[in-house]
């Protein structure tokens, strides 16, 4: 998936690629160092070699920079085609376990996670920004699956759009638990497992 620019675009000078890359880039380095709350965009901005008036253009405060930083490594994420369903889960897991064990990933989302239970703004802008651009994957899944004859068709909108966060919240929130909560591995093993019991329920008799 392609990454998208942190801010809506305003007139003036073309913005430059490589300084939003190294201030989000810089981003990830302040929360790993700092954590969120001694992190500031001025910081920010002298280990990304920007001036501040150049960070302060794209973003508006820390929230909105911080969440655009943990959405670009989200943005990685890609669903190989490996013939299969269940192969193709496993393939997508395992490339979000791989990215939550990064020291960014993990500081950068639980930092956001624990920021949004008081802030609805922010909440509202990790929805756009990271879960309703990574349902994408979901949805091209699940229409690789239908068309291989995986899956059923589903010819009401309204239960596709139901099915399509039901899926996105049983992957996301497992895989979450499993390595920022338990801490524990998301293996081959654990994914082979936790995707036969998905399958179970996607390909069970409605």
């Amino acid at each position: 998936m392609q990454s998208r620019s942190p801010a809506a675009a305003r007139p003036g000078r073309p913005r430059s690629a490589a300084a939003d890359a190294a201030i989000l880039a810089a981003t990830r380095e302040a929360l790993v160092e700092l954590g969120w709350s001694k992190l500031t965009l001025g910081d920010v901005a002298t280990r990304a070699g920007v001036a501040k008036t150049t960070l302060y253009r794209r973003w508006s405060g820390k929230n909105e920079l911080v969440v655009d930083a943990v959405a670009e490594l989200f943005d990685e994420l890609c669903l190989p085609d490996r013939g299969s369903l269940a192969a193709d889960i496993e393939g997508v897991v395992l490339q979000f376990a791989a990215i939550l064990a990064r020291p960014e990933a993990r500081s950068g989302l639980m930092a956001v996670v624990t920021e949004a239970t008081r802030d609805d703004a922010l909440r509202a802008r990790i929805r756009a920004s990271i879960v309703d651009r990574q349902k994408g994957l979901v949805l091209e899944g699940r229409s690789r699956a239908q068309q291989r004859g995986e899956l059923p068709p589903e010819a009401d909108p309204e239960e596709s759009a139901r099915t399509v966060d039901l899926i996105f919240d049983m992957v996301a929130g497992a895989v979450v638990h499993r390595t920022l909560v338990s801490g524990r591995p998301a293996d081959e093993e654990w994914v082979r497992g936790f995707t036969h019991i998905l399958l179970r329920g996607l390909t069970a008799p409605s």
